[in-house]
C-alpha cells in the first residue's frame, strides 16, 4: 500500500436545487459524474454531515464526500469523515472551484492558505493545517477590476454556467476523473503535472 495513496474525495459546494450545478458547485459535480459512472449512489449520513458513496474496492477503494453543511462550514464534514475513517491529512483530495483561475484551467496542489475561499478557510480550522492537497478547477472572474469584481463575486459564483462553458467544464471534468482513476499508483506528482498542463481542445 502506498503511504501517499488517496481515500477520500470531497467535492465543495452547496446543498439544494438552487444551487445545483452552479460554479460554487463545481466540486459536487465532478464526485456526481464520478459516482454516476460508477453506478454509486450517494447517501446522507448525519454523522458525516454530508452525502456520500464508494468506489472501488479492497486497497483501491476511495470514499466520496460532499459535504451539506453549506459552503462556510465545509470543514466540519471533512473532520468528521477523516476522523470517522481513520484517515491521514495527505489522504484526501478536496475538490473547489477557484476564481483566480480561467475556466479550462486545472490546478494542483498540496498545501496552501484558502485564497479568499470560505470552503478552504473552514478546512484549513477544522484540520488544523493547510497541507492536504486540493485540486481548483477554473470557474473565471467576474471583472479584472478589483472592486467591480468585489460586488460581482456572489452572483457570479452561485450564477449557473452558460451552454458553451458546460462544453469546456465538462472536458475538464473528464480528464480529473481519468487521473484520478487511472493513476492506480497514486504518483502525485504525474498528476499534477498532466493536470496543471491540461489545455481543453475546446476552449
Amino acid at each position: 500500500m502506498f503511504t501517499d495513496e488517496l481515500k477520500l474525495l470531497v467535492g465543495l459546494g452547496n446543498p439544494g436545487t438552487e444551487y445545483h450545478k452552479t460554479r460554487h458547485n463545481v466540486g459536487f459535480m465532478v464526485l456526481e459524474e464520478l459516482a454516476r459512472q460508477h453506478n454509486c449512489t450517494f447517501r446522507e449520513s448525519k454523522k458525516l454531515y454530508g452525502k456520500t458513496c464508494e468506489i472501488g474496492d479492497g486497497v483501491s477503494k476511495k470514499r466520496l464526500l460532499m459535504p451539506h453543511t453549506y459552503m462556510n462550514e465545509s470543514g466540519k464534514s471533512v473532520r468528521s469523515a477523516k476522523d470517522w475513517f481513520n484517515f491521514e491529512d495527505h489522504q484526501l483530495i478536496i475538490l473547489v472551484d477557484d476564481m483566480d483561475l480561467p475556466l479550462g484551467k486545472i490546478r494542483v496542489r498540496s498545501k496552501g492558505s484558502a485564497g479568499g475561499h470560505n470552503g478552504l478557510k473552514s478546512i484549513i480550522n477544522h484540520l488544523g493545517t493547510n497541507e492536504f492537497k486540493r485540486l481548483k478547477i477554473g470557474i473565471g472572474s467576474p471583472s479584472e477590476i478589483k472592486e467591480e469584481r468585489k460586488s460581482k463575486t456572489v452572483s457570479h459564483v452561485l450564477g449557473k454556467f452558460s451552454k458553451e462553458e458546460f462544453v469546456i467544464l465538462n472536458l475538464i471534468i473528464k480528464e480529473i476523473i481519468t487521473c484520478v482513476e487511472s493513476n492506480k499508483s497514486n504518483n502525485w506528482e504525474k498528476i499534477t503535472t498532466r493536470l496543471n498542463s491540461y489545455k481543453p481542445e475546446n476552449s
